[in-house]
């Protein structure tokens, strides 16, 4: 994780203020107005005292009434209409940064993410996005509001007497920012400590759910308990240690006015008694000051929760900062699928940038225990250079089915994956129509292309909306006819609802066949002319298998497949069969 100034992510955060920047002002404006009403509200009782005591003051005892009563109405107003521009402009913002995010996700996806702890990143995109609310509703605004207040309010008290003002001055910046900035400081990294703790528990949690009937079938719900408990009690701790900071910042804030309060009251009386101000200069400096630290005080809160909120933006920024492995290829003229080939391909996994996520997820998940982080670290640690592909060349004409074999591990999903351009080759070539993938549109090769991973993923929705996703403009008739291609039409009208049916989340009310052939299903409805199957039919029995494959020979006209299986009755549909290893 980058390390940023609290600076810094300020400074990032606020820049992204601009398209709002109207809406910002009227809130300051609003904010500044009521707070100057809410004082002279104050105000206006000490000059109401001094003239029932008989003093001479520059207002009638009606006009102060009726403007108390006037600054009231607008002290709620404008109140209410502060806090709507300021929630206005933080929900646009945060939408916004998801916005952001997400396309950044997009474009890191897929190798950037691969190591990267899934439910710290789900911790990214929503608490930590949504903490980020506090600092534009309850920040920005606040700070410059209290700036410009402080300097209405010193110039109000000073006309008295300058050292009245000025005193006024060290009382506002004392509250204002010495104490945030000290609190700041004990805070240390806390903030950062409680958001990568929260970020590990989400991803404990997920991973927990995923595997619970593997850890109920053995046994290990205990243990998991266990550990649960001891990342929620690591979090308690410094959710503690933050609230423990948070409590004495406020009773510092609130010692420091005290003394503000009775240093103004021994001023003004010693300047009172050296004739220097009138009992007036007296009694509504004071009273200024004591109606006056609310904008100071706001700022002087926000000296614990920033270091929470910075935080969480700089876990943000990393996503957003983050260089993607494959830049995205655009303007290029339209290529049409002729043929595709690898030309003495050499790949592996572990260069620096992706390794800098796995260290990332590995610092991330480090325990109070000693000896666990050690032992995690080196169970998880990643090689520098792990060789997946060497020298590899294959040539799949349009119109064939070419088969790929070989042992587990030996490069023949990456190399599928390759043909989609989600990582870049070290050495060599792949060529789509002759052209290398590299220098094609990216839209294009997509659209070219159809990959079916070893594991389907469903989203939590109908089985409809879920196919839909390979073709959102698919009618009724054409998904029908890509689930009889993936004999899954059948199994679709049994259910009650037929093919609005809802999926289960992560897809756990269907079997793992029934998942294979849905997304076999999103590969034929698709409709590209270069099929990339990664053991398309591993989970299914033989006469599923036999359909399925009776499908893809009669698609074979107007389609390329490559096929990786370990089923040799799968291999008998292939014109060609090539082996990794003797690639």
């Amino acid at each position: 994780m980058k390390r940023r100034s609290g600076f810094t992510v300020m400074m990032r955060l606020i820049g992204l203020v601009k398209p709002l920047a109207g809406f910002m002002i009227l809130a300051v404006a609003m904010g500044l107005a009521g707070h100057l009403c809410a004082s002279f509200i104050t105000v206006f009782g000490g000059y109401a005292a001094l003239e029932l005591l008989g003093f001479d003051t520059p207002f009638h005892l009606e006009f102060i009434f009726a403007g108390v009563i006037v600054f009231a109405v607008l002290r709620a107003m404008l109140r209410y209409g502060e806090q709507s521009c300021n929630h206005f402009i933080a929900f646009k913002l945060l939408a916004l940064i998801r916005d952001k995010v997400f396309l950044a996700l997009r474009k890191l996806c897929p190798a950037k993410l691969e190591g990267r702890d899934k439910g710290d990143l789900i911790a990214v995109i929503t608490s930590d996005i949504e903490l980020l609310e506090v600092f534009y509703a309850h920040t920005i605004s606040p700070a410059m509001i209290a700036g410009l207040y402080t300097v209405i309010l010193c110039l109000f008290i000073g006309s008295f007497h300058p050292a009245l003002g000025i005193l006024a001055l060290s009382a506002y910046l004392t509250v204002g920012l010495v104490i945030p900035f000290v609190t700041s400081r004990v805070s240390g990294e806390t903030g950062m400590q409680f958001r990568r703790n929260s970020g590990n528990l989400s991803g404990f949690v997920l991973d927990s759910l995923r595997g619970l009937s593997e850890t109920l079938q053995y046994g290990q719900g205990e243990k998991r308990l266990v550990r649960m408990n001891g990342q929620t009690e690591m979090l308690s701790a410094t959710e503690k240690r933050m609230k423990r900071t948070a409590g004495r910042n406020l009773a510092a804030a609130n010692t420091v006015i005290l003394f503000f309060d009775l240093c103004m009251l021994f001023s003004s009386a010693a300047l009172y008694q050296g004739g220097f101000v009138d009992f007036t200069g007296v009694l509504v400096p004071t009273v200024a000051l004591f109606s006056s630290f609310g904008p100071a005080v706001a700022l002087a809160n926000l000296g614990s929760t920033l270091q929470n909120t910075f935080a969480a933006g700089n876990r943000v920024l990393d996503i957003l900062d983050e260089t993607p492995v494959i830049n995205e290829v655009a303007g290029q003229e339209k290529t049409e699928f002729d043929g595709a080939a690898a030309e003495n391909v050499s790949f592996f996994y572990g260069k620096p940038a992706e390794k800098e996520w796995t260290d990332r997820r590995l610092t991330d998940k480090k325990l109070a225990d000693k000896k666990r982080r050690s032992s995690m670290a080196s169970t998880e640690r990643v090689s520098e250079r792990e060789e997946v592909l060497d020298g590899v060349s294959l040539e799949i004409p349009k119109g064939k089915i070419i088969g790929l074999v070989g042992k587990s591990g030996s490069g023949k999903s990456t190399l599928l994956k390759l043909f989609m351009r989600f990582w870049d080759v070290q050495g060599g070539s792949i060529r789509i129509s002759g052209k290398d993938v590299a220098k094609i549109n990216t839209f294009d090769l997509r659209d070219m292309e159809s990959l079916m991973t070893q594991e389907t993923h469903l989203f939590h929705d109908s089985i409809k909306n879920n196919l839909r996703i390979a073709k959102p403009d698919a009618a009724d008739g054409e998904i029908e006819a890509a689930c009889r291609k993936a004999s899954v039409h059948e199994f679709i009208m049994s259910l009650p609802r037929g093919y609005d049916t809802p999926v289960g989340e992560l897809g756990d009310t269907l079997s793992g066949g029934e998942r294979q052939r849905l997304g076999l299903a999103r590969v034929f409805l698709h409709d590209a002319p270069f099929l990339l199957l990664d053991e398309p039919t591993s989970s299914l029995d033989s006469l599923n298998e036999a359909v399925i494959l009776k499908s893809l020979h009669e698609e074979r006209e107007g389609k390329t497949v490559l096929l990786v299986s370990h089923r040799q009755s799968t291999m008998r549909i292939a014109d060609t069969v090539y082996s990794v290893e003797s690639l």
